[in-house]
């Protein structure tokens, strides 16, 4: 959520910047606006509520002649998301100008603290406080921006980002961050800043991430310097980003999601390669060979996460328990650092994050290595804090997800987790040849499948939605392995389409959900071809009998009279759901298409969630 982006180069300072903000636009935000340092050492903010498209058609007739500058999409929490609430924010004199994302907690304090030494506030926000108290500092001490920035977060409580630019210092900014993430890319005679590498991929691959309470001194003409609140020198350490332009382009799709979907083939291929070798029946995991006994001696693993990686931690639950015969607990992180967790020692902790910068899943790791227990992070941001702050990770190989709605995401999630199961299952003896060769083959199997079930997939996706796109609630259903599949199923219909969806274990719904079951209150099930069948048929049947339809997800040959039955490949094993889960993927896709919504941008969503 939120998004920064800042530029100091020989090129076009608001281009740069505009199109950076376009590129951030997946990570949710309800208005935008940009501060532009001018060749005579002024500061012209333009911002509106909005999008980054209200944001241009502003600034037509501005004048937007720079030589540095830094901008911001802003994902509203203290204030309304109007005009004047929007970043970048001004210090009382004019003379500085702040982006940032995060909260800051005790900003009532602080404000309350600055007024009565008669500074005048003009918005809601807990980000003008930030940069007025940066400038009262600076001015009451005759210091630097750079010493000013460092006094003012010692006294800051919360999680942020920010970027700050001085008149009276011009050709520099001074950017740092605690628990929000922030990233430099060193180009040639220019360096960009953002929240992520998106933005500035295709200007430069070098990329410095910058750690939790550290500050980047951004100059024109000079090498990056990071420092810490002590003033203290920290190690510039360059990274090679992965990722291309391509990749964050929709490639003729109509939507990134469309396109996000129909890439999960490749995701799987790129998540199994070198780790999944079919023809010895082996699985080899680098990122955790060196840690491997802690896993091997746990008592139990937890797992935390949130969203969509909480519906594949479940799955990993169901996976890790069958093939490894260890007690496993999926917790939301969001709750987990409040529910004061019994851990110890003994425990092994898994943290799942698609950006690595999910806040309670960060906050849950301190927790887990406060009590001693090992931490394995799983994320798809090679250098994000997540992949920092554990003591070991693994990589989900997916690329940029640029959807809000995760997709391919879920899909890599999926796989890192069923490696895990099957490396350990290996090591601790309990799985025979015969089924890793099996396990091992299929995975292999998997992008293939997909691949060629895909276009048959959106076929009956896009003939379902106009037949359902009038019902205001569904129920997903499903057993087993499947039931994490009916909660994301549930999960991708409420976001993208707005319309009303649970997600139930099969067997749960009699308890109670059974009562709203009526002609216009569709169920989509989960129906496999494994041993739980014969169960989730049966719930099938009470829907039916209180004259509920039913679209039934099923792989071939199943035994089913519904409204819809919708037949997909079947898989081996508990991998039936890496075939589901783009089919309802695409329920949801095109449900939402046809009633219209945002696909990409749902309201009031945003892609990273940086704040608790």
């Amino acid at each position: 959520m939120c998004g920064i982006v800042g530029y100091i180069g020989n090129g076009n300072v608001y281009d740069v910047l505009i199109k950076g903000l376009q590129r951030l636009e997946y990570r949710g935000y309800d208005s935008a606006g940009i501060a532009l340092l001018t060749p005579d050492n002024k500061i012209n903010v333009y911002k509106t509520r909005g999008k980054v498209s209200a944001l241009e058609n502003f600034c037509r007739d501005k004048n937007t002649e720079s030589r540095l500058g830094i901008a911001h999409t802003r994902w509203a929490t203290h204030g309304e998301p109007t005009d004047n609430n929007a970043h970048p924010h001004y210090s009382e004199d004019g003379n500085l100008a702040l982006v940032h994302n995060g909260t800051i907690e005790n900003f009532k304090v602080l404000k309350d603290a600055l007024q009565q030494h008669g500074v005048h506030f003009h918005t809601e926000t807990d980000t003008e406080v930030l940069v007025q108290l940066i400038e009262f500092i600076k001015v009451q001490n005759s210091c630097s921006l750079l010493d000013a920035v460092r006094e003012a977060l010692k006294q800051v409580v919360g999680a942020y980002a920010m970027a700050v630019i001085d008149k009276n210092e011009p050709d520099q900014i001074i950017a740092a961050r605690k628990s929000s993430p922030l990233v430099v890319g060193i180009g040639d005679d220019e360096m960009f800043l953002a929240s992520d590498a998106t933005p500035f991929v295709d200007h430069t691959k070098n990329v410095v991430y910058i750690d939790d309470e550290h500050i980047a001194i951004i100059r024109k003409g000079e090498p990056l310097r990071i420092v810490d609140f002590e003033n203290k020198e920290s190690k510039v350490s360059v990274k090679q980003l992965e990722w291309s332009i391509s990749q964050l382009e929709k490639g003729g799709y109509p939507h990134f999601m469309l396109k996000e979907i129909f890439e999960q083939p490749e995701t799987l291929r790129d998540c199994i390669r070198g780790r999944a070798v079919a023809d010895q029946g082996k699985v080899i995991l680098n990122g955790v060979l060196s840690n491997s006994e802690k896993f091997l001696n746990a008592n139990r693993i937890i797992i935390v996460a949130c969203g969509t990686s909480w519906h594949a931690s479940l799955l990993g639950k169901s996976l890790i328990q069958q093939f490894c015969r260890i007690p496993v607990d999926v917790e939301y992180a969001s709750e987990f650092r409040y529910s004061k967790p019994v851990i110890t020692d003994k425990d092994v902790v898994i943290a799942v994050s698609q950006s690595g910068e999910t806040a309670d899943t960060l906050a849950a790791i301190q927790i887990a290595r406060d009590k001693g227990a090992f931490v394995y992070g799983i994320s798809n941001v090679v250098g994000s804090s997540i992949a920092r702050e554990a003591d070991s990770v693994l990589y989900t190989q997916a690329g940029p997800e640029i959807s809000v709605a995760s997709t391919k995401a879920m899909c890599s999630q999926m796989v890192i987790m069923a490696l895990i199961a099957l490396y350990y299952g290996q090591r601790k003896g309990l799985l025979d040849a015969k089924t890793r060769h099996e396990a091992l083959a299929a995975l292999h199997g998997l992008p293939k499948q997909i691949e060629d079930a895909l276009p048959a997939m959106r076929e009956t996706a896009q003939m379902l939605s106009p037949l359902y796109a009038s019902a205001h609630s569904f129920f997903y259903l499903g057993r087993g392995h499947a039931f994490p599949l009916a909660l994301e199923g549930a999960l991708k219909l409420k976001e993208i389409s707005y319309i009303h969806a649970e997600g139930y274990a099969s067997g749960e719904m009699k308890h109670g959900p059974i009562a709203l079951i009526e002609p216009e209150f569709p169920t989509f099930a989960l129906a496999f071809n494994d041993a739980l069948f014969p169960k989730v048929k049966s719930n099938i049947v009470e829907v039916q009998a209180r004259r509920g339809p039913v679209i039934a997800l099923a792989n071939p040959g199943a035994d089913l009279h519904v409204e819809h039955l919708w037949t997909i490949p079947s898989a081996w094993g508990p991998f039936n759901a890496f075939l589901a889960l783009p089919a309802m993927q695409l329920f949801s896709y095109e449900m939402a298409d046809y009633l219209g919504k945002d696909v990409d941008q749902p309201r009031n969503l945003a892609k990273s969630v940086t704040v608790e």
